[in-house]
């Protein structure tokens, strides 16, 4: 199918990074009140009672959710139970800049799972927005000073957000190509991913289970913390899933990726805003780079 970047699918793709962004600086916020896997299942847990009241029939017996119930388990792996559990473990072990850096790689890994395989075709544009856009990306995390980037180490906690990266890619990759079959749960936003919650919760029960019995596992509740779950499940999960959803189904997964590179540039705002900093002249020259290639890669 040919996936065109549409201004509606432009704003749906522009609304995840803004709200992931505040996920990552609450995560790292989170850290020392409560253990990343368990942070993870909270997280959808409440996500899942918000969608119960509009969605909650997809759950009933005879639906066409549990025919499909394997091709849900899997796609749930590499998102809510994989690719949320890493990225809260990675804010837990590494540094902010390691963590985004690293996590900007996505768009790479969507072109390579998407040549390997579904065959697509690599273009010319495609590898000059990722250069452009990954660009932008170092930009804003070296503040302006290129210098900074040599300086970087890797810790478990890059590992950890690299293969969260890769997840999210194989995720997008396989929603954009879903079943058949599973054409009536994808028909609207609320069910789909009430499904992949159902089957999500499983995995990150799993994981906190794993995680409460063989390390020191914590939650220092406060109405601090009741405030962050509470943003990390309305933000993040509710509305940034159901939108990149829409958008990855409108512009298709490897234009799509590069909008995950104004994640960092968000995370830059929004930590100058916290931290009452002034913006720089290099946020804004990295905002072109990274538009500047999404519009490369999203042309034919």
């Amino acid at each position: 199918m040919d996936k065109r970047l549409t201004p509606a699918a432009a704003g749906l793709l522009i609304i995840p990074p803004m709200l992931w962004a505040g996920n990552a600086v609450v995560g790292r916020m989170m850290a020392p009140l409560v253990s990343p896997m368990t942070l993870n299942l909270l997280r959808w847990t409440l996500a899942g009672l918000v969608l119960l009241p509009m969605a909650g029939g997809i759950l009933r017996s005879g639906s066409p959710l549990w025919t499909q119930w394997r091709w849900f388990a899997w796609i749930s792996l590499f998102s809510i139970g994989g690719y949320n559990a890493l990225l809260y473990l990675a804010l837990n072990t590494s540094t902010p800049i390691n963590v985004t850096l690293v996590g900007a790689s996505t768009p790479i890994w969507m072109l390579l799972i998407g040549r390997i395989f579904y065959a697509t075709e690599i273009t010319p544009r495609q590898l000059l927005g990722a250069a452009l856009s990954m660009a932008g990306v170092a930009l804003v995390l070296s503040r302006g000073e290129w210098d900074t980037l040599r300086s970087l180490r890797l810790v478990a906690g890059d590992i950890y957000i690299l293969l969260a990266s890769m997840a999210w890619a194989y995720y997008s990759w396989l929603i954009a190509h879903p079943p058949a079959a599973t054409a009536p749960v994808r028909s609207h936003w609320a069910p789909f991913l009430l499904g992949q919650i159902a089957f999500g919760l499983v995995w990150s029960s799993a994981f906190s289970a794993a995680e409460w019995t063989w390390t020191p596992a914590h939650i220092d509740w406060s109405p601090a913390v009741c405030a962050a779950l509470a943003f990390i499940a309305l933000g993040p999960a509710v509305t940034a899933y159901a939108t990149w959803g829409a958008g990855v189904a409108r512009a298709g997964p490897a234009i799509a990726g590069f909008f995950i590179n104004l994640t960092p540039l968000f995370t830059a705002l929004l930590s100058s805003a916290f931290l009452g900093e002034a913006p720089h002249l290099y946020h804004g020259v990295a905002f072109v780079l990274i538009v500047a290639g999404i519009a490369f890669s999203s042309r034919r």
